[in-house]
């Protein structure tokens, strides 16, 4: 099992400016992050980038500070970071300048560097959605990653694209693609497990039966989405991942192992 897959089903930490370690957006593990300002330098271990609060430049108290002019030049300074827009700032000599509000993090993984403006980050444009299961198909993912990079600005368009993302999974499950409460009900009297019974039933509760794949339903907001993505995994792990990885080992049994067990189960078979 691929080192993705694993850490999608452990606790997914989103990217950020406010941790060290999170789910690469390159490469999808788990992993240690270096922080970078721009020239490159690198932060001191565990330093992470400075993102200026708004409200805190409002009531910064620097009464410490003797200078007049060197508190005033400190208030704009963290003023200007406050803003969270890039901008070029004077270091040693006026040909010579560093970008702020600009960061890099480069993943010890990986070695894959991300791109951050202020506290957002730019690329890769992933979005802020656990990775989607690497055994998903092509087509699959990509609505699921598109869904992920506008679930901020439109959750209820994420939704959409998801639910038509849970239609295509049905129809490569073997269903007929067309209904995804009928597709969903066929898949339950097929005798799926537990697990995947309940997870297929979430569908039911989190859909609007009026609404069809791929359609804007109103009521939808970001929980939906956010459940939306984790049923896409799960779905996936159950009936593609885990099936795939029990062939691959029974696979790679020497063949008279294999043609004995199949020969049993071939005789156990009502």
């Amino acid at each position: 099992m691929s080192n993705t897959n694993q850490d999608v089903r452990a606790k997914y930490v989103a990217p950020t400016t406010g941790e060290t370690s999170f789910h690469c957006p390159h490469c999808g593990t788990l992993a240690k992050q270096f922080w970078y300002t721009v020239h490159a330098d690198q932060m001191k271990k565990d330093d992470k980038p400075l993102i200026a609060d708004p409200e805190k430049a409002a009531t910064l108290n620097l009464k410490d500070i003797e200078d007049k002019d060197e508190r005033e030049n400190l208030v704009q300074w963290f003023k200007r970071m406050a803003a969270g827009r890039p901008f070029l700032e004077t270091c040693g000599s006026y040909r010579n300048f560093d970008l702020r509000n600009v960061w890099l993090s480069r993943c010890y993984n990986c070695d894959d560097v991300a791109l951050w403006i202020y506290d957002r980050l730019v690329w890769p444009c992933c979005g802020e959605a656990p990775l989607p299961n690497t055994d998903l198909p092509r087509d699959i993912i990509d609505d699921y990653n598109e869904a992920s990079s506008i679930l901020d600005l439109s959750p209820r368009g994420a939704a959409a694209l998801l639910r038509l993302a849970l239609q295509k999974l049905c129809k490569e499950l073997g269903e007929s693609g067309k209904d995804i409460n009928a597709d969903i009900a066929a898949l339950v009297k097929r005798g799926l497990d537990v697990k995947v019974a309940q997870a297929l039933d979430i569908v039911r509760v989190v859909g609007n039966c009026s609404v069809h794949p791929g359609q804007i339903d109103m009521k939808d907001n970001r929980e939906t989405a956010e459940k939306l993505f984790r049923l896409i995994n799960l779905i996936a792990e159950r009936m593609i991942s885990e099936p795939k990885h029990v062939n691959e080992l029974f696979d790679s049994l020497p063949e008279p192992q294999r043609k004995a067990i199949q020969a049993r189960d071939s005789m156990n078979r009502p």
